[in-house]
């Protein structure tokens, strides 16, 4: 099996440079204003997450990032280590499709890349790769499995898995783990933290759930329509802005319980991540 490596060069340590900068991002559609004026920052191999009640305008944010809607202001992506183009990999947050189609794990993965017809066979080196990167986010050995019997955890892995394929500077996550129960939640973001202290790509995830956010981010953006704040969580994620974005009703986060060595993390598992086990 090949092995796969996702840039030697890159850092896991979490840098004050910026990898993402929003710049005054404002997106208007239909006549209605969905971002105004949003300024905010990426940190360089954090784990970023943008936090907001619905209608906030997060996955927005994300579409002007990838260039899928018109917006105004500035987005600026720093290089990649090599000084080329930032390789950016994207999960989205379901996967439409017709669960009777008879597709196997194997071809849903090859068949962007392979230009032979998928029924003459996958070639080694493409069958190679997949093998791999199915390996990272534990689906090993349900290679030959059809896509239409995945759970949705699974189906989340699968798209983490297509993503990595870009070897990415920069992984882009809209709600992961919606959908998902709290345990497959647990364990698609334990993957994921492994994975980005491993190879030292910066993530940013959009995220309705705080406990995630609480425990798996080094970097918060909490905004609704504007940034309300960012920064680290315990510093983000205090009783008032969470009331002033989420309104009163919202439950709060106790503050005190938050960890506080996630920003300077070398390992996935130094915050105590097993400590309520």
């Amino acid at each position: 099996m090949t092995e796969i490596s996702l840039s030697a060069n890159k850092t896991a340590n979490t840098s004050s440079t910026p990898m993402v900068k929003f710049e005054d991002i404002t997106v208007v559609l239909g006549g209605n204003t969905i971002l105004d004026n949003v300024t905010a920052s990426v940190p360089k191999g954090s784990s970023t997450a943008i936090v907001g009640p619905n209608g906030a305008g997060k996955t927005t944010l994300l579409m002007a990032l990838l260039g899928q809607i018109p917006y105004k202001g500035k987005i600026s992506i720093a290089s990649a280590e090599s000084g080329d183009q930032p390789r950016i990999g994207y999960v989205p947050q379901r996967l439409n499709f017709d669960r009777a189609m008879p597709l196997t794990v194997m071809e849903f993965m090859v068949m962007g890349v392979q230009r032979m017809p998928l029924w003459f066979g996958v070639r080694n080196k493409n069958y190679s790769k997949a093998m791999s990167l199915l390996s990272m986010v534990k689906l090993d050995g349900l290679e030959k499995r059809k896509i239409g019997v995945l759970s949705g955890g699974e189906i989340q892995k699968l798209l983490l898995a297509l993503a990595l394929g870009q070897n990415p500077d920069l992984l882009v996550l809209d709600e992961p783990a919606a959908g998902v129960d709290y345990q497959g939640e647990s364990v698609f973001c334990e993957l994921l933290e492994g994975l980005r202290q491993k190879h030292g790509f910066t993530q940013l995830m959009v995220s309705h759930d705080l406990a995630t956010v609480t425990y798996h981010a080094t970097h918060v953006i909490c905004m609704n329509k504007k940034v309300a704040a960012e920064g680290k969580p315990e510093d983000v994620l205090t009783n008032e802005t969470l009331k002033a974005v989420f309104g009163i009703h919202m439950g709060l986060v106790d503050s005190n319980a938050l960890p506080k060595c996630r920003s300077n993390c070398t390992k996935a598992n130094c915050c105590g991540d097993n400590e309520n086990a």
